[in-house]
């Protein structure tokens, strides 16, 4: 405990909120630029720079991507609080024997959940692992609450490999990549750049699916073992509740908001629509930022079966998304300054230097393990390491596939040791980091092994 102890003062004594960690990567930014770079115009050099980030916070492109990426987080969320999803987390507690058993009834299927969707993972594995805690509670069954609680939040080690995966599902969109490296000063590699790199080949490949099922493997392994030698603790919870229905009466266009029938048939009709346009992308195993919340979007809706259950889940959701919103521009803004002032280029070049088509994807799981603790959204990374990511893959003759999954990986892996998306899970579970941080370590540890592995024989 006195390891996680330390980590845990160090994230409180010298690590400011993520927004201020933004402004502060902004500020370096800039000063790096200006000392670094070039004036390639008449302008003062300062003021170009000021420029350029002003047109990476409101880049078109980059504004729609944030929508998107907020999208999943809601949506994801809107769909764990649904009833059907009600029963299925009551119906697993009612399978909890012990710690062991307790520890791989949430670890597993909150990393399949999160595997299809992180939103969905991060609060299906919270309510699963406070539900399991409350059971076991008015079971008299002896169990280690807080290795539930770090079972319900492994889904954050694997969700940017999975579908919602920020980078794997943004470049599957034809012109993001063209977008995304427009500023690139090499003309030829930009002319390498394909128009969208397929989910079939990162999230769907076979050694992605591979990798996913070692991790799995492992992690559930591990949480059954820790379970049969930790002892067991003290619990005091209340229940937690999920959404009740009305009991008002209702009155005149009022029952609209809670009619089942009319929540159905638009459903069906946004998956009708769904099946219509993107049919053909799905047999291909292209997934989308757009199909993926479109699917979803009917999907909350149907499961809900009424407008006022689904709003009341948008509303509680929505805040989930406060950090992400505001912190997504300055992101856009910092790979601005990057992209236009030949940042990029030269730290690529850097890269190239040391590395090799064999090194360099570990080179890249690592520094995106680095940059993730900095910036703990998966989107605003890949905005700010991305185009490095991808020159640096282009110069050296690394698939890109494999490059932008070196990325995901090393993004997600840290996730065990930052505690920014722990949060919701703690506000559920009603744990503290220092209790979760022994196994999530641990859960670190366990995959960055097989993540590394995977990479050197990709």
């Amino acid at each position: 405990m006195g390891l996680t102890g330390f980590i845990e003062r160090i994230f409180r004594r010298y690590l400011p909120s993520p927004f201020t960690i933004a402004v502060v990567l902004t500020v370096l930014t800039l000063i790096l630029a200006l000392l670094f770079t070039e004036n390639t115009s008449d302008r003062n050099h300062f003021v170009e720079l000021l420029s350029f980030w002003e047109r990476g916070i409101w880049n078109n492109g980059l504004l729609v991507f944030a929508y998107q990426m907020m999208l999943i987080l809601v949506l994801g969320h809107v769909l764990v609080l649904s009833k059907p999803m009600e029963r299925l987390i009551l119906g697993i507690t009612t399978l909890v024997k012990n710690t062991s058993n307790a520890a791989l009834l949430v670890a597993l299927p909150t990393m399949m959940v999160s595997f299809f969707n992180w939103g969905l993972g991060l609060i299906f594995g919270a309510i699963l692992a406070r539900k399991v805690g409350e059971y076991a509670q008015a079971n008299n069954i002896p169990i280690n609450y807080p290795l539930i609680g770090a079972s319900g939040y492994v889904g954050l080690m694997v969700w940017h490999g999975g579908i919602s995966g920020s980078a794997p599902i943004k470049v599957s969109e034809e012109g993001h990549l063209q977008s995304l490296m427009a500023s690139m000063s090499n003309s030829q590699l930009l002319e390498g750049l394909p128009k969208l790199i397929s989910t079939s080949d990162t999230v769907f490949s076979p050694w992605n699916l591979i990798l996913f099922g070692l991790v799995a493997l492992a992690i559930s392994l591990t949480v059954y073992v820790l379970g049969r030698k930790l002892p067991p603790g003290q619990m005091h919870l209340k229940e937690y509740k999920f959404q009740s229905a009305s009991k008002e009466k209702l009155e005149g266009a009022e029952k609209l908001d809670y009619s089942k029938p009319a929540a159905l048939f638009f459903g069906i009709l946004i998956l009708a629509a769904f099946i219509v346009q993107y049919l053909p992308a799905l047999r291909s195993l292209n997934i989308t930022p757009n199909m993926l919340n479109f699917f979803m979007f009917g999907l909350a809706i149907v499961l809900h079966g009424n407008f006022k259950s689904f709003l009341n889940a948008i509303e509680e959701a929505i805040g989930d998304t406060s950090g992400i919103l505001i912190q997504f521009p300055l992101y856009f803004g910092i790979m601005g300054i990057m992209a236009s002032s030949g940042m990029i280029n030269g730290i690529s070049d850097f890269f190239v230097s040391i590395g090799t088509a064999t090194t360099l994807p570990i080179f890249t799981f690592l520094s995106a393990g680095l940059v993730n603790i900095f910036v703990p959204s998966g989107g605003g990374q890949w905005a700010v390491q991305g185009p490095l990511v991808l020159e640096s893959a282009l110069q050296l003759g690394v698939p890109l596939p494999k490059a932008i999954m070196a990325l995901a990986y090393g993004d997600q892996i840290t996730n065990m040791l930052q505690p920014f998306w722990a949060l919701p899970l703690l506000g559920i579970t009603k744990l503290k980091a220092k209790e979760i941080l022994p196994y999530t370590l641990v859960f670190m540890l366990i995959g960055s092994v097989i993540y590394i592995a995977g990479l050197l024989f990709w």
